[in-house]
Order: structure tokens, then C-alpha cells, then sequence
């Protein structure tokens, strides 16, 4: 079980399940108020998250965030809000369970991804990864250049996985260079992959040799391929990883 601030306590939960190999779950959970206010939620995430721990249903889960009484599995938990008690949520499930009584009551089981192994620390400290968040009217020269730095870039998108028509070619060119994945920046849903064809949408990138993120976060896109190109996973690799998160 770990404990640690909320602010990065999401991509913390993901590194542990793409690494975590053994039965027992990873536990992972913070507070959001401080432990001198009125109301501190500290010592009730702590409880339950104990509780959950060691649950016999918890079990095989790989890394869970508990938080408010709710039980959120790292691949789809992330922070909604700033200051809210109960800011992590699951936009694209929901939680997996509810601690009730003191409790664990699991409503859902995922299928687990093949953890990643044979990476080491070392090699992960020395693998640089970027990640780019499009916005209106982009500027294609933040990027341009990047893989002469970077061994690989995440892109989190408009929408269902759109970019500015002027930031297609330069990724294109990046992703002949280097890994480069797709991701939305919209916090919930897939990007898609065969609906939009103009240039700058999912088919153009995709062709362009960009990689489908599916319905990881670009967050979490950054902390797998980091970890997948620290491992010195193929491009072949990278991609039958990545097409797990698609589902």
C-alpha cells in the first residue's frame, strides 16, 4: 500500500499496474483536505484503503485507488478537481467497487494487461518521453525537432484524436522518427479510428504512422511509453501494447 500527495497520484497508480506482477492488489490513496481542517478525509482513505488491501475480492486486481469510499482501478481513475474530496473518479467506467460498512464491496472486474518487465530504473531515468497538448491554433514548431531529444512523444488531441491540419505533416514526420501516440485530451472516451479522413484527423494520423492510445490518457500513454521504450520494446511491441488500452 502506498500513500502520497493526490497531484500525480493517478500516473503513480498506473506505473504500479503496468509493472505489478503478484495476487495481493497495489493500494494506492492520499487526502485532499489538510490533516488540521475540519472535516480531514486523511484517516478515512487510509482505513479503507487498508480494508481493500487486504480484501480476498481485491485480489488479482493489480493497482487499485481507493478514495471517498470508492474503489477505482488505475487504468481508468484520474484527478477531476482541485480541492473536491471526492475528485478521483472514472469517467469512463465508474468506480469498481465501494468500501459499505467497512466493507469491500467489488461491482466489476477488468481484465488485466500483460504487466510490462525487464525494465530497470537506470533505464527508465535515461528514456525521455514528451507529451504535447494541441490546442486552438498550434504552433507546429513546439514539436518540430522533438525526436532529435525525445525517443518518443504522446499527443493529446481534440476530440476523438484531431489535430490542426498544419501539425499533421510534422508529426507524421516525428512518427517516422520516433514513436508517437494518440491520445484525446478531453479526459473520457477512445480516439477513434476510422470515421474522420480530412487532414489533421484520426485516419490522416494514423496513416501518418501515429499509434491509437484507444482509451488511455495521455498521462498514462506517457508512463507506458516510457516504461515499453525503456524495456526496448520493437515498434511491432509497442503497438500490440498499445491496442490493449483500445477496448
Amino acid at each position: 500500500m502506498l500513500t502520497q500527495g493526490s497531484d500525480t497520484l493517478e500516473e503513480t497508480a498506473f506505473l504500479v499496474d503496468c509493472l505489478w506482477t503478484r495476487d495481493e492488489p497495489f493500494v494506492v490513496t492520499g487526502a485532499m483536505r489538510n490533516p488540521t481542517l475540519p472535516g480531514a478525509d486523511g484517516p478515512a482513505n487510509l482505513a479503507a484503503a487498508v480494508r481493500v488491501a487486504f480484501s480476498d475480492p481485491a485480489r488479482g486486481r493489480g493497482a487499485l485507488v481507493v478514495f471517498n469510499d470508492e474503489v477505482h482501478a488505475a487504468r481508468h481513475v484520474r484527478k477531476t478537481h482541485s480541492t473536491s474530496t471526492a475528485t478521483f473518479v472514472s469517467p469512463d467506467l465508474g468506480p469498481i467497487g465501494h468500501v459499505v460498512e467497512g466493507t469491500p464491496r467489488f461491482l466489476a472486474r477488468l481484465t488485466r494487461t500483460e504487466p510490462v518487465t525487464g525494465v530497470t530504473a537506470e533505464a527508465v531515468a535515461a528514456t525521455r518521453v514528451a507529451l504535447h497538448t494541441v490546442t486552438l491554433d498550434d504552433d507546429p514548431a513546439l514539436v518540430a525537432g522533438l525526436a532529435e531529444t525525445q525517443q518518443g512523444l504522446v499527443v493529446a488531441a481534440f476530440g476523438v484524436g484531431h489535430v490542426p491540419a498544419s501539425l499533421s505533416p510534422v508529426l507524421g514526420d516525428l512518427a517516422a522518427a520516433v514513436p508517437v501516440v494518440l491520445t484525446s485530451r478531453t479526459g473520457a472516451g477512445p480516439v477513434l479510428a476510422d470515421t474522420y479522413g480530412a487532414v489533421g484527423s484520426e485516419r490522416d494520423l494514423l496513416a501518418r504512422g501515429l499509434v491509437s492510445g484507444g482509451y488511455l490518457h495521455p498521462y498514462k500513454a506517457r508512463v507506458l511509453l516510457r516504461l515499453l521504450l525503456a524495456g526496448g520494446a520493437t515498434r511491432e511491441e509497442l503497438s500490440r501494447r498499445l491496442r490493449a488500452f483500445e477496448q
